[in-house]
């Protein structure tokens, strides 16, 4: 079946689900109407975001064609969902390959390449480098290897940045210019991707 295509009803406890239920996740917004985070999107499976309407931890702010029905009642699916206590968000990311990866905008620091990538100590740790923000890049497996126990400027490959620890807030940014594959038009004015505005 095609991903998000009507399916029969789906029978899920007391409830019954009339549509595929992977195709209806909620987007969760925190108390202040921005996504608790933006990359990997804060979204929410249709269970649990109508567990958290029933335990009163959020509000609905937008629905749905679809709807789940028990025997004494009819609830559309949420698509946005706003916690009612706010929740402040973390200062600091955690280090990752994949919040590296992140912050270089999923390219090779030295070439630009976009395939086959993996992490460069621009230090080397053969060479007293450590494993933290400030020594490790994005690097394709071809300049990783080139480079090898070097120092950037032995191999004469200079990285396009000094690399640095990044905020919460810059791991956004940079998750902006990758947004998801699906954007359900609920969402799109609590997201700031790059749309074209309609005139």
């Amino acid at each position: 079946m095609i991903p998000g295509a009507l399916a029969p009803d789906v029978e899920v406890g007391a409830l019954t689900v009339m549509t595929h239920p992977d195709a209806h996740p909620a987007l969760v917004l925190n108390a202040d109407f921005r996504p608790l985070s933006y990359f990997p999107l804060s979204l929410w499976s249709w269970q649990d975001s109508i567990k958290a309407v029933f335990l009163d931890r959020v509000n609905i702010v937008s629905t749905y064609e679809r709807s789940v029905r028990s025997p004494t009642f009819e609830m559309r699916l949420p698509s946005v969902v706003s916690l009612k206590t706010y929740v402040k968000p973390s200062r600091n990311p955690a280090f990752t390959r994949f919040n590296v990866f992140l912050r270089d905008r999923f390219s090779c620091q030295y070439c630009g390449a976009t395939d086959d990538l993996t992490f460069d100590h621009v230090i080397p740790r053969s060479r007293g480098g450590l494993t933290t923000w400030e020594n490790v890049l994005t690097a394709c497996a071809c300049c990783n290897l080139k480079k090898g126990s070097r120092l950037p400027r032995e191999a004469h490959m200079v990285p396009s940045y000094e690399p640095f620890r990044p905020t919460v807030f810059d791991l956004h940014a940079a998750g902006r210019h990758f947004p998801p594959n699906y954007l359900h038009e609920s969402w799109l004015d609590y997201l700031y991707w790059d749309a074209e505005l309609e005139p």
